[in-house]
């Protein structure tokens, strides 16, 4: 099952025409990281609904904080909507801003 879902997201990243730079042969050996990071951007959400029947919500909320939480304004709704969605915000604007100075502080650390 785990395999048919994860089947069924690349079918819909690819026509999403989400690989357009990537070579073809590499698709087969997609990451669980980069189909995660790939879905919460470019698919619906009865579509990311999926990724939580086949990935741990762990691993999706680490992939959505490394991501796309410090693509900052330019995901700034889409993050909104999953921080309340997906991850049980009560505050979502605040705990998105918490989560964007987290990751600016950690990359500035390097």
């Amino acid at each position: 099952m785990k395999d048919n879902i994860k089947q069924y997201l690349l079918k819909k990243l690819k026509a999403e025409n989400t690989f357009w730079s990537f070579d073809k042969d590499s698709l087969q050996s997609l990451s669980d990281w980069n189909l995660i990071k790939y879905s919460l951007i470019y698919l619906d959400l009865d579509d990311i609904k999926c990724l939580f029947s086949i990935f741990s919500k762990k691993l999706i909320k680490k992939v959505w904080i490394e991501e796309l939480i410090p693509q900052g304004d330019y995901l700034k709704n889409m993050n909104l909507c999953f921080a309340l969605l997906f991850f049980n915000a009560k505050r979502p604007m605040i705990y998105v801003k918490s989560l964007e100075t987290r990751q600016l502080n950690k990359f500035l650390r390097k």
